[in-house]
């Protein structure tokens, strides 16, 4: 068989007025909840394609590479768009094992198109504006669209973005990401990043993938959620050389992270160095100790009253002109 003759064709799916709606996340994100109020709120006509009910129900089967309820999650897609349906898939569906699918999903689909990361923008903007108080977030994640998108939402007033880099499953340094990088940094507009290995690693967690995003985009005001545990003394490291770097204080110092990951003393001269780069944070109220606890732990390092302030209250208000 000649090469030519070995080559997929391309089959477009859907229409120009179908709608596919990609919804990612880890376990208990929320996913199935969002994919099911969608169905709730827009009624019949719209396909909800779980990937635990087909891999799991219907081909009781692990999820691995190259398993067969890849191919079925795209083909029950494809049915649906084929036959009217907007349709909603949801599930983990880790990059490694389901990104060339859901690519060949999304390019064959002759209507719109929209993964997780602008739902969830379109979502957040429309929080804010019915919040006092709540800034406006948004996310951005490696896919065709996302310089789009990322201009949208600070066109739009977004004042701080996240990124999950271990629940994205992908490299901050990622082609597609790199104007949108560029975007944020020309914007000012600060990027909290869960990019250390704690409290599990993952493909592209640790300092050195998001050391080469900074190492072309200098001038981006990165957050490092957790501290970078459990690379705490190298993510410091990162906010010595970058003056736009920062941390946060999530479930760091507390008893619950100092029993598996604890954060080494003979830093806590740094920490005070970088007192006016170091934010509270306290993923509340996701957390297995009070939020009082966070504060204590602060309170027991040491570092004085003013380190304390600065800390928990003016570094987030001045970098947010609060």
């Amino acid at each position: 068989m000649s090469a030519a003759a070995s080559i997929v064709p391309v089959v477009m799916v859907g229409t120009e007025e179908t709608r596919l709606i990609v919804v990612r996340g880890n376990s208990a994100s929320g996913k199935s909840s969002i994919a099911a109020g969608l169905r709730e709120r827009f009624g019949r006509n719209l396909a909800l394609i779980g990937q635990d009910n087909l891999r799991r129900v219907v081909l009781r089967e692990r999820d691995r590479p190259g398993a067969a309820n890849i191919g079925l999650i795209g083909m029950t897609a494809r049915y649906a768009l084929d036959a009217g349906f907007h349709t909603v898939v949801e599930g983990i569906l880790y990059a490694d094992h389901y990104a060339a699918m859901l690519e060949d999903l999304v390019r064959d689909h002759r209507g719109t198109s929209r993964c997780m990361a602008r739902w969830l923008n379109a979502w957040a903007a429309d929080f804010a504006r019915r919040t006092p108080d709540c800034l406006h977030t948004a996310t951005l994640h490696p896919e065709p669209d996302v310089e789009t998108y990322v201009r949208e939402a600070v066109e739009a007033g977004a004042r701080v973005f996240k990124a999950h880099v271990q629940v994205g499953d992908y490299d901050p340094a990622d082609g597609q990401l790199q104007r949108a990088w560029g975007l944020l940094a020309e914007a000012g507009i600060p990027v909290v990043v869960h990019c250390g290995s704690g409290p599990a690693p993952g493909k592209h967690t640790g300092p050195e993938p998001i050391a080469r995003v900074l190492a072309r985009h200098p001038r981006l005001r990165l957050i490092v959620a957790h501290m970078g545990m459990a690379e705490y003394a190298e993510f410091l490291d990162l906010a010595e050389r970058y003056a736009e770097v920062r941390l946060d204080t999530t479930m760091a110092f507390t008893d619950f992270t100092e029993g598996f990951m604890p954060f080494p003393r003979p830093d806590l001269p740094r920490l005070a160095d970088l007192g006016d780069r170091i934010l509270l944070g306290s993923d509340f109220p996701n957390i297995p100790y009070s939020y009082l606890h966070q504060l204590h732990a602060l309170e027991r390092l040491g570092l004085g009253q003013e380190w304390l302030r600065a800390v928990c209250h003016d570094n987030a208000a001045n970098l947010f002109g609060l």
